[in-house]
């Protein structure tokens, strides 16, 4: 379990590898946030790929794991997205290979790059309403942003499960290629933006994300309050069975 880190020229790659899904972890996240401060530092390095091992790129918060002590509307709720803020704050910009599942805070994940590549049978969902409980990891800020106010509600209020190309037409991705042409493809694009000039990307990367990581911290305030406060309702603990259980949950709103 872990981060990996190399560096390819200019770019520089971080690897999720707590496979087969890379379930959030506050380690997790500083380790990806402490790898863009890395190169943030590091003039040679002008973008970034952030890829996963495993099955999934992050299937979100692992209720049923040993550190469940981390997930959603416990007492690592607070360090996890105080770490999740600073992905926000990178002036190196970074292009997120999402070659499977993206789900809940993992879809947050990736929101988080300042592009992704995906492929077809990769996932992307923001399933929190079957599971009873508020969005995170910003998601109540980058989704606006990306698609507006009206398919970021369609999104998070269905929670429906987009395949890749799906995500893509709807502007959660930028770029769909087969699967075993996802990393490739993402350090291809990272190639090309550090082909540019390192000063002018720094300072474009930095106007465009102008404000983003304090808007961050204060979403991230608000939806660790209200998952705190969900979770311990009839309809959180269904809705972790019933999702666990592959099934429709049954709600009665308690």
């Amino acid at each position: 379990m872990g981060i990996g880190v190399e560096v390819h020229g200019h770019v520089g790659l971080i690897l999720l590898d707590d496979p087969p899904h890379n379930f959030l972890t506050v380690d997790q996240v500083m380790g990806v946030a402490d790898a863009l401060d890395r190169f943030d530092a590091d003039p040679e390095i002008r973008a970034a790929v952030l890829a996963a091992e495993g099955r999934s790129f992050c299937a979100g918060a692992g209720f049923s794991d040993d550190r469940r002590g981390e997930a959603v509307g416990e007492g690592g709720t607070t360090d996890l997205y105080s770490q999740a803020a600073r992905l926000f704050a990178a002036t190196t910009p970074f292009v997120a290979a999402v070659h499977g599942p993206a789900i809940g805070g993992g879809l947050g994940f990736a929101l988080s790059a300042t592009m992704r590549v995906t492929c077809p049978e990769a996932r992307f969902s923001a399933n929190f309403v079957r599971l009873g409980i508020h969005q995170g990891f910003g998601l109540s800020v980058t989704l606006p942003d990306l698609l507006g106010p009206s398919r970021a509600a369609f999104v998070l209020l269905t929670g429906r499960r987009f395949k890749g190309d799906e995500a893509t037409a709807l502007g959660l991705a930028d770029a769909c290629v087969p699967a075993d042409e996802v990393r490739a493809k993402a350090m291809e694009l990272a190639s090309e933006i550090a082909a540019g000039a390192p000063l002018a990307i720094a300072a474009i990367n930095k106007t465009l994300r102008s404000g983003l990581a304090e808007r961050i911290r204060a979403a991230t305030a608000h939806e660790a309050a209200e998952q705190a406060k969900l979770f311990g309702t009839e309809d959180a603990r269904e809705g972790i069975r019933s999702v666990s259980e592959r099934r429709e949950g049954n709600f009665v709103g308690r």
